[in-house]
């Protein structure tokens, strides 16, 4: 840990979004993006912010999920460190959202889509605030970036979220703004 600590636990003013970038900066703290440039947390504060300032959606949990979206994936963190830090609710969320790294990428691409469909519909629109900011980081950095794949997982979380539309009106402001930025990123692409 080279003489860092953890982020302190909640106190009672703190919110839990709060709480999660701290941890999410922590855990993320030696990674980069494809770019080779940019901190990786940049991506999920980018999600959280997408989350709630593109979707206009401000649930606590869904913003402490989606700062956290990718640490037990990308990290040493497990559900139990979520859950006691964050709670069920949160760490349920984040699980939905995990890929499964040990298994061969198109078993791994379908038990995912299969699990994301039937968690607790935030998990999805997380999704798609994930598919939004990897479209708009292929856009402006497409070093490094399969932009093709980046459009086909969009797809998959406008399809796997379309379900979910009479559930908030977050979720139309959501797959709208993926679709713009698939067919902007269709028309770079293809051009």
């Amino acid at each position: 840990m080279s003489g860092m600590t953890q982020p302190a636990p909640p106190g009672p003013a703190r919110h839990p979004w709060q709480l999660a970038a701290s941890f999410a900066a922590f855990r993320h703290r030696h990674q980069i993006r494809k770019d080779g440039r940019t901190p990786y947390v940049a991506h999920v504060f980018r999600v959280a912010m997408t989350v709630r300032d593109v979707f206009d959606f401000g649930d606590r949990a869904a913003l402490a999920a989606a700062l956290l979206h990718d640490t037990i994936e990308d990290t040493t963190t497990d559900f139990e460190d979520l859950e006691e830090r964050f709670g069920r609710e949160v760490a349920d969320l984040v699980a939905a959202l995990t890929k499964n790294m040990a298994l061969p990428e198109d078993h791994r691409e379908a038990e995912y889509d299969r699990r994301l469909a039937s968690a607790d519909w935030r998990a999805r629109l997380i999704k798609l605030a994930d598919a939004h900011d990897n479209l708009a980081d292929a856009a402006h950095n497409p070093a490094g970036v399969d932009v093709r794949k980046t459009i086909a997982h969009a797809e998959r979380a406008v399809a796997l979220a379309t379900p979910d539309l009479p559930r908030d009106p977050a979720v139309a402001r959501a797959i709208e703004a993926v679709r713009v930025l698939i067919e902007d990123a269709r028309r770079a692409a293809y051009a």
